[in-house]
């Protein structure tokens, strides 16, 4: 899954910071909010209670239940007042009124105290009790008033719901507002980004508009000025690139020219010679011999041009449904015609069945002629040679070892280049032009030296490069 951008990372972040701050400070406010509000409320009902007290004190002292009830009236007449009840001092309930709120319902208390003069207070009696009030416990008497507080809880709830309303708006329009800044924070850089996809895709001329704040036109200068620099230097690369191409092809052209000054020389040298004799005495007996120097000379020529157009124009590949293993067959039958294989050992583990492959069967008997004639000179004329051939799932694998003397170690890692060459007579080009069509072919060839003394070559190549309908009845496409 892609990462989130920029853009989407700032506006979660600020999502984040907004919502909780919003959020935690309203929570704050709204319980602050509802403790004053209770509070007051609360308070209300103890001053009505206080209130109440006070002018109940004259009618609990005659015991004027009449006035006391036409109080409590009064008060039931205020909003969220549930119920007025008036005691005296024994707790006898000398005034009742009530009236029907939903709760939950609260009460408060309030004790009704003598206020008037000790002489003034003589001259009523209290109930049976002595005329003479005690100073030290002054009350006479309670009020108790019991009030709803469904109606300032729903008025806080709604309170509650229409915060919570303003402050989602408020950080929706805050979250907006934040998206433009953030977009025209992030818009150069995403610009940017697509100049630099442009120009990664081949269109080097393009350069970024430096403009919008001043952090990313600095960054767009810096950018513009990065790819000039590397157009410059792409240019000084390409065209030292170019010289050292030339002074290679300089150098590989100087080589070729003296491997063909060289191998053609002495055949030249040899005809030459034999023309001079011939000249000299043109119905000598020796002339049929020198003629066949001549020849042969001759031809060793033409094979060297020929090895020499072969590697520096090969042939493309033409790919079809071919038996290796038959193809490795004919290789080694026409290998053993050869002179220099009459007196080796050649020890051939070829399976029976077909190893059908997708493949050139021409190229690849060229490719392994070089292989097998490489050996040959390695080991000798009275050296063994062992082919080893394997039909893989994947490909076909051809080992051919010799029990000459090895490969050197620092020859090793060049034995395929073309033009390296460690003996007095080759052109270098044989292993290289067996890389070369095995490469085509998308295959793999190695070369190491075996513990046994000697040296071995391994080539693989793949049996479908592709998807073919192989042929039935173990026919082969030709």
């Amino acid at each position: 899954m892609k990462p989130p951008g920029i853009h989407a990372r700032l506006l979660v972040t600020a999502f984040l910071i907004i919502s909780v701050t919003s959020f935690s400070l309203g929570y704050m406010g709204v319980k602050m909010f509802h403790e004053f509000v209770r509070q007051r409320f609360d308070e209300r009902f103890a001053f009505l209670a206080r209130y109440l007290a006070l002018n109940a004190e004259l009618g609990i002292l005659i015991d004027q239940r009449v006035m006391l009830g036409q109080l409590a009236d009064n008060l039931l007449a205020e909003q969220d007042v549930v119920r007025v009840e008036i005691f005296n001092r024994s707790g006898d309930r000398l005034a009742h009124a009530e009236k029907h709120l939903p709760g939950p319902l609260s009460e408060v208390s309030v004790p009704v105290r003598l206020k008037a003069s000790s002489e003034e207070s003589q001259a009523f009696g209290w109930g049976g009790m002595p005329a003479a009030i005690d100073d030290r416990d002054p009350v006479i008497g309670d009020v108790r008033i019991t009030y709803s507080a469904s109606q300032i809880r729903s008025m806080l709830a709604a309170i509650t719901v229409r915060f919570v309303v303003s402050t989602a708006g408020l950080t929706a329009l805050c979250l907006v507002i934040f998206f433009f800044i953030s977009r025209s924070m992030v818009a150069p850089l995403t610009r940017l980004s697509q100049i630099a996809r442009k120009i990664g895709a081949g269109e080097v001329w393009l350069r970024t508009a430096t403009e919008g704040p001043p952090e990313t036109r600095e960054v767009s200068i810096a950018f513009n000025a990065m790819l000039d620099s590397l157009q410059r230097h792409r240019e000084a690369v390409e065209k030292a690139n170019q010289e050292m191409a030339r002074q290679n092809l300089l150098a590989e052209m100087g080589k070729f020219s003296m491997m063909i000054a060289h191998e053609i020389k002495n055949p030249l040298s040899i005809i030459k010679s034999s023309f001079d004799v011939l000249r000299k005495d043109p119905f000598s007996d020796a002339n049929p011999v020198i003629i066949g120097y001549i020849d042969e000379e001759i031809r060793r020529i033409n094979s060297l041009i020929e090895d020499f157009l072969s590697f520096a124009k090969p042939s493309k590949p033409a790919f079809r449904i071919a038996d290796a293993n038959q193809m490795l067959k004919d290789c080694l039958e026409r290998f053993m015609r050869m002179p220099a294989a009459q007196n080796m050992t050649v020890d051939v583990f070829i399976p029976e069945g077909t190893c059908l492959s997708y493949l050139d069967p021409d190229l690849c008997r060229r490719a392994v002629d070089n292989i097998l004639k490489n050996a040959a000179e390695a080991c000798g004329e009275e050296g063994a040679i062992r082919v080893t051939a394997q039909c893989l799932e994947e490909c076909w694998q051809v080992e051919i070892a010799d029990d000459g003397e090895g490969i050197a170690d620092d020859a090793l890692r060049k034995i395929f280049d073309p033009f390296f060459t460690t003996r007095a007579k080759g052109t270098g080009l044989g292993l290289a032009y067996t890389a070369q069509v095995i490469g085509a072919h998308g295959g793999r060839i190695a070369a190491e030296n075996r513990k046994t003394g000697g040296a071995v070559f391994i080539i693989e190549i793949p049996r479908e490069p592709k998807m073919i309908d192989l042929p039935v009845s173990g026919e082969v496409k030709e």
